[in-house]
């Protein structure tokens, strides 16, 4: 049995992640598994995630998934370079994933495939320093160095969905298949909703003013009912619990942070922020330069927060958590006990059989979710994360 893999945040999971699915699905057998790494209470941007991780698993099921895995932690928080790395080894270590899907705003994966050759030449790395030189951000670099090797195609890297894709790929490299599914109706991040599909980032606005009623027109109904009955997470909750911590840390503590930019005297900018700072807005507007993005200032604040650093991030995961599955999701759970390259985790208790790096990722993902539950307007008692198994449907 090989399945499809898919990397999603389904935060929360809407019309346009069940079109990706059953457009996936459509063009591979009709009893390919779909397997998802999801990320888990704090996503890519830098903050809590809409609501748990359960909850979103459920809804994923329910869509088209069969079998969920958590993306732990470290990279689930991390750079898209580093998102798509701990997902792609996550879904090569199941030993039954064959192929990746995602979705894309350009359908053209052979341009995305040229795109991810050239981020990984030599020539690469020299462009890329010549275009850094010149006070730019990151984005705007490696665009500009791809573009001295691909020329005009290079505008793909404009499209989220695209630039994460190339990074798939390149993850991907000759292990794993790559199809891809043009996205249809509004942009990542548009607050304008389009007639059959709307962002994740609208819906997160309607759902946090309270405004659940309005999501049926975008989501399952089913769902949509589900995010009104269940809590939803907040960063203001936890606002100044996070200024607090970057109020206690020195440069030394900030460049110990993944993408700190210590080189560039970005701890030094990071700790004036800190000190001036009442608000996480004011501190990501204070850190944010030209040259440094918004969501790059927004997660090592979140990284700070958690208590993360560099060295808590490894090279790859050492375990596969089983977060949901429905029936075809429990047949491949039975091939990846004998195909998988990871332990298979699918009862927090078992973690105690891990190795000790393996606890110890494990540990951080527990914590993560401790904090977590202090999003929602009742904080959650601590310990869920060690307490709840996979959904199951």
């Amino acid at each position: 049995m090989k399945a499809v893999g898919v990397v999603a945040e389904y935060n929360p999971f809407h019309n346009g992640h069940a079109r990706h699915l059953s457009e996936t699905k459509c063009s591979l057998s009709s009893d390919t598994p779909v397997v998802c790494v999801m990320s888990g209470s704090w996503v890519q941007r830098g903050e809590c995630a809409l609501t748990d991780k359960w909850t979103r698993v459920s809804m994923a099921l329910r869509g088209g998934a069969d079998l969920v895995l958590e993306l732990p932690l470290p990279w689930a928080i991390s750079s898209a370079e580093w998102f798509a790395r701990g997902a792609v080894a996550t879904l090569k270590a199941t030993g039954v994933v064959g192929m990746l899907s995602f979705g894309s705003e350009s359908g053209r994966s052979g341009d995305l495939c040229r795109i991810a050759e050239a981020l990984d030449s030599p020539e690469y790395q020299k462009a890329l320093r010549a275009e850094l030189d010149k006070g730019i951000s990151f984005a705007e670099a490696r665009q500009c160095a791809v573009a001295r090797m691909v020329g005009k195609e290079a505008a793909l890297l404009e499209g989220p969905n695209d630039s994460l894709g190339v990074e798939y790929i390149r993850a991907a490299g000759k292990d794993l298949a790559v199809t891809v599914v043009p996205r249809q109706g509004t942009g990542h991040d548009s607050l304008t909703p389009g007639r059959e599909f709307a962002s994740a980032t609208y819906l997160r606005e309607l759902t946090r003013q309270g405004r659940e009623a309005e999501l049926s027109g975008w989501m399952a109904k089913e769902d949509a009912a589900l995010l009104k009955n269940t809590g939803i997470a907040r960063m203001e909750h936890i606002e100044r619990a996070v200024l607090a911590r970057l109020r206690q840390m020195d440069e030394v503590d900030f460049a110990a942070l993944p993408d700190s930019g210590a080189a560039e005297g970005l701890p030094a900018r990071l700790c004036r922020a800190a000190e001036q700072a009442g608000s996480l807005e004011e501190f990501y507007a204070l850190a944010k330069t030209k040259r440094y993005a918004h969501s790059r200032i927004r997660r090592l604040a979140l990284w700070a927060f958690l208590g993360l650093t560099e060295a808590d991030r490894p090279d790859r995961p050492a375990y596969l958590r089983v977060l949901g599955f429905n029936s075809r999701g429990q047949e491949v759970l039975r091939e990846m006990k004998t195909a998988a390259a990871l332990p298979i985790l699918t009862k927090p208790a078992h973690s105690k059989a891990l190795s000790y790096e393996a606890q110890k990722l494990f540990a951080l993902e527990c914590r993560g979710t401790d904090l977590f539950d202090l999003c929602f307007d009742t904080p959650k008692p601590k310990g869920v994360d060690f307490t709840t198994g996979p959904v199951i449907l």
